[in-house]
């Protein structure tokens, strides 16, 4: 068992086709919701936002805070409820983002798992400043001998517990305990995740350990609205809480899983969960407008890249389209040369590429009510990774990227502040493969330069299979909340949450 001491040693490595969820229920004003989530499948309840008794709730409950919140939009709506049920209790924004992505991990399984990883970008209002907290599904040395499905190193678990590090206002045991409770006392299937199981069924329930939890007892995949049970996860993530997220990189759990990875073909050594951390790095950085600047994801999280470079394009009058063709070769030239990646936001000139099929992620943005605020790419670097559960575990294996046909993913996110007011002014976050980096790049610009709202940028400048998550404070905060609204792309199956606790 890993102490709680040794997990935060080691837990940083520093170096150098349904209709959309009506438009209502995807913006967030200062003045309403909160109350949307109830019509929405994965929303199970709203009860205990705001509890009644002798004093009012107290710190760390739901309903502590009185006012103006902040707010979350998320790609799974109960992921959304726990990030607002943090805020409410007096979370900051990393905590509220630490308790969704956890609760994606039970409730959006075929994106975010604790088999997966993504990347973060933290705005901390005290310093001024943006810095990247990178966590991706890490890559193998080759494919390992008997692996038919070479799993990537997960980094889930010990990267949300870095973001946590990063601005914490509640525990982080605390903030795991919504995921482990849905995952072992069941939360319905939502209408995303329905739609992401019903594209693979066939393939993926041939694996029994995840036809036992997404499958129907009579044959076929899960249906939205029904509810879904994960024993085996719950009892990760309790052991996760208890120990520490360590214990899955040199603990009990991590020498059960090289076990157990090796029955499901991913083959996972010891030493290679040991190795696995994540890593704080400067973000791609560049001017905006006003004194603003907007911070990007850096490589090897390099849709950070491609939406830098689709913004410089925007940023010098170029349409969405052309944008988007820029990012793209930027990353494409990229990964073929490597170097400097700044050198490829603002090469003169790049010739027309693409990067290939690329693999699903799902994101989210938080922001608080201090101006703290987060924007998180997640990935299993594959629709449901391997399609191969862990068995005993309860938990996809990611793929490993770089091996066969797996592409590392866009994992594209952003945040545009203001050093000199040391405020908060813009965070994206996209999923959609190739559309990934237009989707942050292409309403984040219209939302600056052009002041529309969050939901017609994401209308104007998320294209195709771009799914974006956007808020937005154009007086910044610390400044005007009541200016402060975010979206949830109506196209997918999100939501935003937030406002105001009267």
């Amino acid at each position: 068992m890993t102490s709680s001491a040794e997990t935060r040693a080691r837990a940083i490595h520093r170096p150098g086709t349904e209709a959309p969820v009506p438009r209502a229920a995807r913006r967030l004003r200062a003045t309403l919701l909160g109350l949307c989530a109830l019509a929405l499948p994965g929303c199970q309840t709203l009860s205990g936002l705001n509890p009644f008794g002798p004093g009012g709730p107290g710190e760390g409950q739901p309903g502590f805070v009185r006012g103006f919140l902040g707010g979350i939009a998320t790609e799974d709506p109960a992921a959304a409820l726990a990030g607002r049920q943090v805020l409410s209790a007096g979370g900051t924004a990393v905590d509220a983002a630490v308790a969704a992505g956890f609760v994606m991990s039970v409730t959006l399984p075929s994106r975010v798992g604790i088999g997966g990883g993504g990347a973060c970008l933290v705005f901390d209002p005290a310093k001024g400043a943006t810095e990247a907290v990178l966590f991706l599904p890490g890559p193998r040395q080759g494919a390992p001998a008997g692996a038919d499905r070479p799993a990537a190193v997960p980094l889930l678990a010990r990267g949300l517990f870095a973001l946590h590090t990063r601005k914490p206002g509640r525990p982080f045991e605390e903030l795991m305990a919504p995921a482990e409770q849905r995952a072992r006392f069941g939360t319905e299937v939502s209408r995303g995740f329905a739609a992401d199981l019903a594209a693979v069924a066939g393939p993926l329930l041939a694996d029994p350990g995840a036809a036992a939890v997404f499958g129907r007892p009579g044959g076929g995949p899960k249906q939205a609205g029904e509810t879904m049970v994960q024993p085996e996860l719950a009892g990760t993530l309790g052991q996760l809480r208890l120990a520490g997220v360590g214990d899955l990189h040199q603990g009990t759990l991590a020498r059960r899983l090289e076990e157990v990875s090796a029955q499901a073909g991913g083959s996972l050594t010891l030493d290679e969960l040991r190795a696995a951390l994540p890593s704080l790095a400067p973000p791609i950085d560049l001017a905006s407008r006003g004194g603003d600047r907007i911070a990007f994801l850096p490589p090897p999280a390099d849709g950070g890249l491609a939406a830098a470079a689709a913004f410089e394009a925007l940023r010098g009058g170029a349409e969405i389209g052309a944008g988007a063709e820029r990012g793209l070769a930027a990353v494409a030239a990229y990964r073929g040369q490597g170097g400097d990646p700044r050198s490829f936001v603002t090469a003169v000139s790049l010739p027309p590429a693409r990067p290939g099929p690329l693999p699903a992620s799902a994101g989210l943005v938080a922001f608080d009510r201090q101006g703290n605020a987060v924007s998180c790419a997640f990935t299993l670097n594959n629709l449901f990774g391997t399609g191969r559960m862990a068995p005993g575990m309860g938990f996809l294996l990611a793929a490993a990227p770089g091996l066969g046909a797996v592409q590392p993913p866009l994992l594209a996110a952003a945040i545009a502040y203001n050093p000199n007011y040391k405020a908060f002014r813009l965070a994206a976050a996209a999923s959609g493969q190739e559309a990934a980096a237009i989707g942050v790049a292409g309403p984040a610009a219209l939302q600056l330069f052009r002041s529309l709202s969050p939901e017609a940028a994401i209308e104007a400048g998320a294209p195709g299979t771009a799914r974006t998550q956007l808020a937005s404070c154009p007086n910044y905060l610390p400044g005007r909340p009541d200016r402060c609204l975010a979206a949830s792309d109506p196209r997918g199956f999100g939501v935003a949450l937030g406002a105001v606790d009267e």
